[in-house]
This record gives structure tokens, C-alpha cells and sequence, in this order.
């Protein structure tokens, strides 16, 4: 059975699309040719807890699509990348100079283990889920053969934990460790807008202290309430003023959400509706609101307070300065009073 998890936050939820300091950067924030990897010894102290030694640093990398991003960002170039979506419609690699770098999956759960062996792999890259006590990739529910590439090459990567802030600094601290020169200016320049992203979306919710929001995620089947405690981005959100609202009753098994039936859509007001950005467009509030009356009794989706949320995608400072400066928006557009 796959995983719900994975089903719902990177397959279900790409219900129209699917079936790094970066995305403002592409591969240019430092370029491949200016790293300069030690000889070694090498380690890194990984999401779980493991440190993870090699006797020369890791210099053939297969990583996952948001990792390989992040990688990419400070002149780490991997040989190879696993996605869980077709690279031309990832929002971490859609916009990224893939030339050169062998592709072995664009779907979730399925990797080409055979071809990922023959690029001789030392290292191994994808984030920690801690509900799951998996990494990326390599979760329950994955076809078995995928498991396999843990066989090829040590396994490292940055938790999934309480801000995508923890999440960047670890992958910049990952590339560090693999001879990234991180100095390049363009690198600064993304931290400095992503300060500035801050400031600015700390200001608009100050200046609507009333407003609540949730993340949600409409399917033809349910409604997913989006639960922050295991959402690094929503905890970056309430922790900078926005009252994104928890759910009351989270899957038990799952935790990342509270699973509601069509009957119950109305279930929580917020005032602005966060949808999974990896398959919102803005046609699909009106879509689901003919689909689905109920989605219309939520005050919010009827009055149209809706906008992207970066779930579970961000890696960098970059797309995130990016994310923050478009919801600032949103917050200052938006009515603290429509879920009343």
C-alpha cells in the first residue's frame, strides 16, 4: 500500500499536476568549477543522528530532486537525481541546468536502481522525515527494488524538522563539508533578500494580528488539513506572527494532517486558505467550489482568500525569500475578518 504520506503531501495533493538559494538563481550561485572538494577524511553528522565517514570526501553524489537543488546552489554538481514528479514540472529543478546529470525516477517511490549503480555512487543525499524515520525516497510504500539504492552508497541528509531556516543551514553546512566554496556572493545576496522576506512578512502580520490561516488541500476524494507540528514552513509562518491554525484530531498514523470527508469541509474558518503549492493554480478554488459545494461553505474559499503554500518543497534561501515575499502579499490583501 503506499504511503499515505507520500500519497497525499507529494502525489494526491498534485491533484492538477502531477497524475535553490535557487529557483530565482538557477545553477549560477556558484559555479561547479569553483568547488574544490578535500581529499579527506570526511563526515557529516546526518538528520538522524548517524555520522556518516567516508576516508575521502564524497565527490560522485546521487541525490533526491530538492537536495540535488540545494546541492547544486553552492557549486555541487551530483551525478545523479531521483524525483517524485516529472523534472520539468519540480518546482525545485524546473527552473536548473540538469546537463550532464542522469535522471533515475520522475515518480514517487520509483527508482531505477540498476542505472543509479552504474554511476558508481559514494554518497547518497535526500531529507530525514523524522514521523517516518525515512528518507527521501526510501519510505514505506516505495516499490522494494527502490530500497536498494541504501545498498549503493551511505545515506546522508538534513531533518525535516521546525523551520526550512534549520533546513537550509544544513544543506549549506553539507556542502561545506563536500569542498563548496559558500562565500560566492550571489549566495549572500539570497540570505540578504531572504532577511528582507522576513522583516517584511513579520510587518504584515503584525499589522493584522486577527488573521488565521490553514493549510489545506482539496482532493477529489477529502480535504487535508495541513498539521504545522510536522510542517517546517507552517512553523516558520506561526513562529513570524501568522496564526496558521492546527488541527484538532491529525491522522494517527500520519500526523502531517487531519483527514476530513466533503461533509466536513467546513470544519475550520480560517481567514486565508494556504494551499499545497505544488499543485495549486488559480483557477482550482472555483473548480473545486463546482465539484464540491461544501468547499464553498468554508468562508474563506468562497470569498476566494486563497494562495499558494511552499509545502514540503523549499530548500534553499532563495525559493524561500521567493515564497515569503509572495504571501506577504496575500497577508496584506487579505481580511482578518472572513472567517467569522
Amino acid at each position: 500500500m503506499e504511503n499515505p504520506h507520500m500519497q497525499t503531501w507529494r502525489s494526491v495533493l498534485a491533484v492538477a499536476t502531477l497524475g535553490a538559494v535557487l529557483a530565482g538563481c538557477g545553477s549560477n550561485d556558484a559555479p561547479a568549477d569553483e568547488t574544490a572538494a578535500a581529499s579527506g577524511p570526511w563526515s557529516f553528522t546526518s538528520g538522524n543522528g548517524d555520522v556518516v565517514k567516508a576516508d575521502k570526501t564524497p565527490s560522485r553524489i546521487i541525490a533526491h530532486a530538492g537536495e540535488a537543488a540545494a546541492l547544486i546552489s553552492f557549486g555541487i554538481k551530483p551525478v545523479g537525481i531521483y524525483a517524485d514528479e516529472p523534472v520539468k514540472t519540480d518546482l525545485n529543478l524546473k527552473d536548473l541546468d540538469l546537463t550532464g546529470i542522469t535522471i533515475l525516477g520522475e515518480e514517487w517511490g520509483k527508482i531505477d536502481v540498476e542505472k543509479a549503480a552504474s554511476l558508481a555512487p559514494d554518497l547518497i543525499v535526500g531529507d530525514w522525515w523524522p514521523a517516518e524515520k525515512a528518507y527521501s525516497g526510501l519510505e514505506e510504500g516505495v516499490d522494494e527494488k527502490s530500497k536498494k539504492l541504501a545498498e549503493l552508497a551511505p545515506i546522508v541528509g538534513v531533518s525535516q524538522g521546525e523551520s526550512i531556516v534549520d533546513l537550509a543551514e544544513g544543506y549549506e553546512a553539507l556542502a561545506t563539508s563536500l569542498g563548496a566554496k559558500v562565500d560566492d556572493p550571489q549566495i549572500a545576496a539570497n540570505k540578504k533578500r531572504f532577511e528582507t522576506a522576513v522583516t517584511a512578512f513579520k510587518a504584515a502580520t503584525a499589522a493584522k494580528p486577527n488573521l488565521t490561516a490553514a493549510g489545506m488541500s482539496p482532493t477529489d476524494e477529502k480535504v487535508y488539513v495541513a498539521n504545522p507540528k510536522y510542517a517546517p514552513e507552517l512553523l516558520d509562518f506561526q513562529r513570524w506572527g501568522l496564526k496558521v491554525l492546527d488541527p484538532a484530531a491529525p491522522d494517527k498514523d500520519f500526523p502531517y494532517w487531519e483527514t476530513l470527508s466533503w461533509e466536513n469541509a467546513d470544519k475550520y474558518q480560517p481567514d486565508l486558505i494556504l494551499w499545497d503549492g505544488r499543485a495549486y493554480k488559480d483557477t482550482l478554488n472555483a473548480e473545486f467550489g463546482k465539484k464540491q459545494p461544501t468547499w464553498f461553505e468554508i468562508k474563506a474559499a468562497k470569498a476566494g482568500a486563497v494562495t499558494a503554500w511552499p509545502a514540503y518543497w523549499l530548500h534553499t534561501y532563495g525559493d524561500f525569500a521567493t515564497e515569503l515575499e509572495k504571501l506577504t502579499t496575500a497577508i496584506n490583501g487579505a481580511d482578518e475578518n472572513i472567517g467569522n
